[in-house]
């Protein structure tokens, strides 16, 4: 009995140095975010990056690989606290095959654009569902279902430091364009909602346009990142198959932080969470995405991201374009 608590002792200050370090990382891009403005997501990558050289210290990186992998799979789960089923039924059928449509896709255009631009297919899954999705949580999310390369870890961080700059631009410049086109109030705050990447970024420019803007915007981004959860099963079980006929380690058809995620939003539903938890699961969420991505950073070099070249931010430019006119086109149909 006593061996367990031992050997976790032993864990927990083999991986406290590391996750320190992250930790303070996180904090920092914290204070950039709220005195200077921008993604706090984006200030941690930059940090984390700028300070890879730690990640080759005995002491730092075993905490470095512990936030990058397995606090990223905790905060990727809590993201569930947030979302319940009647949210997602106050939608109604057309709001709900419009943002399902262009869930599906947008994937679908990833994947096709990483076959056209001579990219691995894992390439499409990852840069396609953080654009359909939900912006750098989806990116890290799908991550941490697919096979554990280099390639791939390069490939995420690209992809999060591209939906985050793109999600705030789309911020500025959404709110303008539906103004020029004269729409306003729920279809405005379907259209973003259903196209912004990052969740904090919807919210603003939904705010922009006024409260009815601002509300159906969220409740449309929730359901997209309600959406995760059988996506992740879906890929998973490819990714899994993959694995069994080269022969390596089949990956879990469905990941434990995927558990959590569907875990949460069953609790949600139920009634069986109060607000203050919502929220508090919600800012742990954040927390531990930053610091998770700080740590990824920290194991990546600039000159890495480099080697992945233009193409895979070609495919970002084009899923993003491509859903915007997508959701655009369904609701002057609809």
């Amino acid at each position: 009995m006593q061996a367990a608590p031992r050997a976790m002792w032993v864990q927990a200050q083999t991986v406290w140095p590391g996750l320190a370090l992250c930790a303070v990382v996180g904090l920092a891009a914290g204070f950039l975010s709220e005195h200077y403005g921008g993604p706090q997501l984006l200030y941690a990558l930059l940090l984390g990056m700028a300070l890879n050289f730690l990640s080759s210290h005995e002491s730092l990186a075993p905490g470095i690989v512990f936030t990058s992998k397995t606090l990223l799979r905790v905060g990727v789960a809590l993201l569930g606290a947030r979302i319940t089923v009647d949210q997602i039924a106050q939608l109604g059928w057309q709001t709900g095959l419009i943002v399902a449509l262009g869930v599906v896709s947008t994937i679908a255009c990833g994947l096709l654009l990483s076959r056209l631009l001579r990219r691995p297919a894992d390439e499409g899954w990852i840069s396609g569902v953080s654009v359909a999705i939900c912006g750098a949580s989806a990116a890290l999310a799908i991550s941490a279902a697919l096979p554990q390369t280099r390639e791939n870890e390069r490939h995420t961080l690209l992809t999060v430091m591209g939906v985050t700059l793109l999600s705030t631009i789309a911020m500025v410049v959404y709110p303008l364009v539906l103004n020029l086109l004269d729409i306003t109030g729920v279809p405005a705050g379907i259209f973003l909602g259903a196209t912004i990447h990052d969740v904090a970024q919807v919210v603003a420019a939904g705010t922009m346009l006024g409260p009815e803007a601002r509300d159906s915007a969220t409740i449309v981004k929730l359901f997209r990142v309600a959406m995760l959860a059988p996506v992740v099963v879906v890929i998973s079980i490819i990714a899994s198959r993959g694995a069994k006929a080269a022969g390596s380690g089949r990956p879990p058809i469905v990941p434990g932080f995927l558990v959590g995620f569907i875990a949460l939003v069953a609790l949600g539903s139920f009634g069986l969470t109060t607000p203050a938890l919502t929220q508090a699961a919600t800012d742990a969420s954040r927390a531990l995405l930053v610091v998770a991505i700080a740590g990824a950073a920290m194991r990546t070099r600039l000159q890495d991201l480099a080697l992945v070249g233009w193409r895979p931010v070609a495919m970002l430019l084009g899923e993003t374009v491509f859903l915007a006119l997508l959701v655009l086109a369904a609701l002057v149909w609809l």
